[in-house]
This record gives structure tokens, C-alpha cells and sequence, in this order.
């Protein structure tokens, strides 16, 4: 088989099952999405600017780090957990937040 054909194939199985992963929180989803949005974003700006490959790679590359930054910070936030000791035993553990952490 040709080397290139089998690189591609191999891409394309691996982004594949990567969306498929449950294991990631919304907000790894969020700057993943955010990423690609704004790679894609940012190679049509910096090949219209620039006109050539070096433009566009650029351009990319700074998409994506925007992107990944601005869908981090936009993502919804699920339940906050927090850390308590126990006086008594001296056990740590984790337990959903109460109001006396957010005043």
C-alpha cells in the first residue's frame, strides 16, 4: 500500500475515535471545539492577508490558541467540588461545595 494512503487512513481512524472518548470534561470539549473553530478561523485570515503558506500556518496556530483560551473561559461549569478535613478522624475528602466557600 502507499505510504501516504496509509498515513491518512491512520489520522482518520485515530480523530475518529478520539470524538468518541466520554472520559473528557465540558470544558475539554469546549477548547477543543474552540481550537478547531478557530484554527480554521485564522487560516482563512492569514491566507487572506498574507497570500501564501507561511500566512496561513501562522494564522492557524494563533486561532487555535485563541480559540482554545476563549471556549476554556465560555464553557459551562458543572458542579464545584471542594476539599474538607473531618476534626474528628482528620480524613480528607471531597464533597460538592456549600455557600460558605463562595462568600
Amino acid at each position: 500500500m502507499n505510504t501516504r494512503f496509509v498515513a491518512i487512513a491512520a489520522i482518520i481512524l485515530t480523530a475518529a475515535l478520539a470524538g468518541c472518548s466520554e472520559t473528557t470534561s465540558p470544558q475539554d470539549r469546549a477548547a477543543g471545539t474552540g481550537a478547531l473553530v478557530g484554527a480554521a478561523g485564522g487560516a482563512l485570515v492569514g491566507q487572506a492577508i498574507g497570500r501564501d503558506t507561511r500566512s496561513t500556518v501562522v494564522g492557524a496556530a494563533g486561532g487555535a490558541l485563541l480559540g482554545a483560551v476563549v471556549g476554556t473561559a465560555t464553557a459551562p461549569r458543572g458542579q464545584q467540588y471542594c476539599r474538607y478535613r473531618d476534626y474528628n478522624t482528620g480524613r480528607v475528602f471531597e464533597a460538592p461545595c456549600d455557600d460558605r466557600y463562595y462568600r
